[in-house]
Parts: structure tokens; sequence; C-alpha cells
């Protein structure tokens, strides 16, 4: 029996960290996540610039390229008419960005919180109430993507619920979006709201899975830490990861981004990862 491969891992990184980290971009068909476009000022501005440098940076990178999508100040359930506009032309505004890239990914964050989760078992219109106001602002946003091959992807925020997102995911019913998991996130939800394991969400996600944001957390706060400087069971995870029809991209997604190589090494270290 041949050894299962190894998947590559990726990164989330700004552009300056992605000038530091080129080298090891570039060693491998590693998957980056660009993380300097989902800011409100940067999307509001003038964006010649940041896109010529984005583009000089990825030349000659043979992985797939994605960004995280716009995210602060909003969420994308709102029931306030004129900000769900406002959140609608953001996304789209991250569009145009993926389109001048070439990148084939956007990550955009779930509205689903630890309120309502409660919420939404007690009453079944909580949740269908939700989805149609997604549904109101992502409906262009979808098409656009479907238009231009961009898949956007469901990150886990506060979701308690494994499997929320993922059946907001199918009935929003578009081939341009599928599932996101941050295991930071999953081991906030379990420590403190009563999620079950990180491996669970793998499992919940099934074939939906597009993406991963790889981070160790104590489930304390969102720590975003190396992978092996917290509790996560890395090898739990990865065999859900392998269970899967197909494997995500693989992104670390940590603060200390100067050292994103040193959670890599400690996956690599158990051989998980490359």
């Amino acid at each position: 029996m041949k050894p299962t491969p190894k998947p590559v891992l990726g990164a989330a990184l700004t552009l300056d960290m992605l000038a530091l980290h080129r080298d090891w971009m570039l060693c491998a068909p590693r998957d980056l996540e660009i993380q300097s476009f989902c800011l409100p000022h940067v999307l509001n501005g003038d964006l010649s610039a940041p896109l010529a440098r984005a583009k000089s940076l990825i030349d000659g990178l043979t992985g797939r390229i994605g960004i995280h999508g716009p995210y602060i100040g909003f969420s994308l359930d709102t029931a306030d008419p004129d900000v769900a506009l406002i959140v609608q032309a953001r996304m789209l505004k991250a569009l145009e960005v993926c389109e001048a890239l070439g990148a084939t990914q956007m990550v955009i964050h779930s509205p689903i919180s630890t309120w309502d989760h409660g919420n939404q078992q007690v009453s079944a219109h909580d949740a269908m109430i939700q989805i149609e106001r997604v549904r109101y602002i992502l409906g262009p946003v979808l098409k656009r993507a479907e238009d231009t091959g961009v898949g956007l992807v469901l990150e886990n925020i506060e979701d308690v619920d494994p499997a929320a997102r993922v059946r907001m995911v199918a009935a929003l019913n578009s081939p341009a979006l599928q599932v996101s998991l941050d295991t930071g996130h999953a081991q906030y939800a379990h420590v403190t709201a009563g999620a079950p394991p990180v491996d669970t969400y793998v499992m919940a996600a099934g074939k939906r899975l597009a993406h991963v944001h790889l981070q160790d957390s104590d489930g304390f706060a969102d720590r975003h830490w190396h992978p092996g400087d917290g509790p996560l069971n890395w090898h739990a995870i990865f065999a859900a990861l392998h269970a899967l029809p197909q494997m995500p991209r693989l992104i670390l997604e940590v603060n200390d981004l100067r050292n994103v190589t040193r959670g890599a090494a400690h996956l690599a270290a158990l051989g998980l990862a490359e």
C-alpha cells in the first residue's frame, strides 16, 4: 500500500509578510491567502498600488491564490437595509481584487453567533430569517463569483453547531459557495460554549470543506498560535481531513507572521504535512 501523500501547507499573509516569506512560498506549491485587501480603507481607496505590488509578489508562485474578504464592522445577516447595501458593495469590490489577481477563493465570515445557537433551536424561523438576510446580501455577490470563477468559503467564527453554516451554504445553493474551517475558532467554541471537538467540524463540513485556517488555541480567546503551541489534537484533525473526498486548502493563519514557518515545521515533524 502506498503511503498517504502529505498535503502542502499554505499561509495567510499580508503583502509585507509575503515579501518576507516569498522564498518559502516558492519552494513548493503552497496556497496563498492574501490578507491585505479585507480592510475598509483599503477597499475604499485607490487599489492600483497594492494590486501592482501583489501581482509582483505572486509572480512565480505555483500554489493557488486567494484573499480574505471584508468582515470588519458588519455581519452578513445585518437587518439594516442601508448597511446591507454597503456590505454588498464591499464584497463586490473584493471580488474585483480577486479578478485582478487571478485569485480563485475568498474567505467570508459566518454570521452565526453563540446567541443564534440557542435561539435557532427554540425557533426554526430564526434560522430561516438569518439565511434569507444572508441571501439578500450575497445574491449578487455569488452571481458575480460564479461568472468569474471565484469560490467563496464561509468561515466559522462563533459557530457552536459544526453543521449550522453547512446548512446555510446548502440553502444558498450556489456552486460558488463552500465551507471554511478555522481550527482555533472551533476550539474556542468547544471550550467556551460546549461545542464538539475540532475534528467534528471537519466531519460536519464533509465534501463542502474547501478551506481551513490552521491555528492553535487554548480556547480561552482567539489565539492564532502556531500549531504545536496549544493543545489541539492535530493527528485527529488531519485524520478527519484525509477522510474527505478532496483535501481543502490548508492555510496557516497565525498572529506571529514573522515566524509562520514554525507551525509548518511542527506539523511536518508530526508527519502530517509538508
